[in-house]
């Protein structure tokens, strides 16, 4: 079958490599219809993330048609049916899992020991995403072998098209857990750091969640203009100071739920901030930069929620500890805890309340993926997402 497989950093090629077969009794195996380049396969793209090594295939936002079956799923699924695959790996029978706290389970992690001493915490086992989580070969690609499938997956109406359902397996849950992890009140003022696909999926769910006013902070006209059409008010950060422009807005008491889309490429731009971040990174003192923390942190109105869906993998340095505790602040964060949310969510799309698809920028054949990722990184043609078709 063809795939998108890591050779290195900046280097993903459109290969032929072997099928995947039937491993355990409650795997199963999908005919990839549709998948999406994230955000965080740039992490991989660009090496922030270790634990990669040459001949994995990427991706861990894809859905398709089940094939074939193993024993265990037991009637779970059957061939033919179409679903949606939660990036994350779910067992569905540990404790966390039962406590719906699905991007920890303890067990589909098959390399969690080495996971728990290089960084101290775990994940679920995550798709195409490095051997830190579990080393499970992605969905950019025509078929995928889904372990403990009989839970690691999501029915969809036949009457909804692919794009409206495909970022059910990582985007739109992962913004809808950012804003309800912010605990949105009708008389809050939410502001977003970020307005690429997740930022984009955020605003609308914290509308959707009930905020009186949704603001996105980004510096790409694109990302801002699809979230003006949203019904965010946007700062361009190249331009404007975003602590003066939100304390305008807020009469100086600055926002009550402050969300970090970004993660640990934030680009800071204050040009000294930006360089000290890069030049620590650079003598491996610190892994992530963390300027968008720092802004939340100085910006949001005491006994405020931060709430942080951005992916972070290290160390970050130069935190305001001093400000974050004496203004009473909560941080909530974590990787999606996708089947909790998603069948609130397609009842959602079911209903047109909100369509996905609207992110879409991009759409190519799997065998343009290579130039796609270059495309999507350097936010070339105006690109905010990608679809690729098998």
């Amino acid at each position: 079958m063809k795939a998108l497989v890591w050779h290195g950093t900046q280097d993903i090629r459109c290969d032929t490599v072997p099928d995947p077969k039937i491993e355990d009794d409650r795997d199963a195996i999908i005919r990839v219809t549709a998948c999406a380049i994230c955000g965080s396969d740039l992490h991989l793209y660009d090496h922030f993330m270790p634990g990669m090594e040459k001949g994995d295939v990427m991706g861990h936002e894809f859905m398709g048609e089940v094939v074939e079956t193993g024993k265990g799923v037991k009637g779970a699924l059957k061939k033919g049916e179409r679903i949606v695959v939660p990036f994350t790996i779910i067992c569905g029978e540990c404790d966390q899992c039962k406590r719906g706290y699905f991007s920890v389970c303890e067990r589909s992690n098959r390399n969690k020991d080495i996971a728990d001493k290089a960084f101290g915490h775990t994940t679920a086992g995550l798709f195409g995403y490095t051997h830190l989580t579990g080393g499970y070969q992605g969905g950019q690609a025509e078929y995928v072998r889904v372990p403990f499938a009989d839970k690691t997956h999501i029915k969809v109406p036949e009457n909804l098209s692919d794009e409206q359902v495909l970022f059910l397996g990582d985007i739109f849950p992962t913004g809808w857990q950012a804003a309800v992890q912010a605990d949105i009140q009708p008389t809050d003022t939410v502001a977003i750091w970020g307005a690429g696909p997740v930022g984009q999926m955020t605003l609308r769910s914290a509308l959707l969640l009930g905020a009186k006013r949704v603001v996105c902070i980004d510096s790409v006209p694109e990302r801002l203009e699809m979230a003006r059409a949203g019904g965010a008010t946007t700062i361009d950060n190249s331009q404007e100071s975003t602590v003066e422009r939100l304390n305008d807005l807020t009469d100086g008491k600055g926002p009550e739920k402050c969300i970090d889309a970004v993660g640990m490429e934030a680009h800071s731009p204050r040009a000294l901030e930006h360089a000290y971040d890069r030049l620590k990174q650079s003598v491996m003192l610190e892994s992530d930069r963390a300027s968008v923390l720092r802004e939340m942190i100085y910006v949001c109105r005491p006994a405020g929620i931060l709430s942080i869906p951005g992916v972070y993998g290290g160390l970050v340095d130069k935190m305001p500890m001093g400000a974050l505790m004496n203004k009473g602040l909560t941080i909530r964060t974590g990787q999606t805890h996708v089947n909790r949310w998603t069948d609130d969510l397609v009842k959602r799309i079911d209903d047109g309340q909100i369509d996905p698809s609207f992110v879409i920028t991009h759409r190519a054949k799997l065998d343009q993926g290579p130039e796609m990722y270059k495309t999507f990184r350097d936010k070339k043609d105006n690109c905010i997402k990608v679809v690729l078709r098998p």
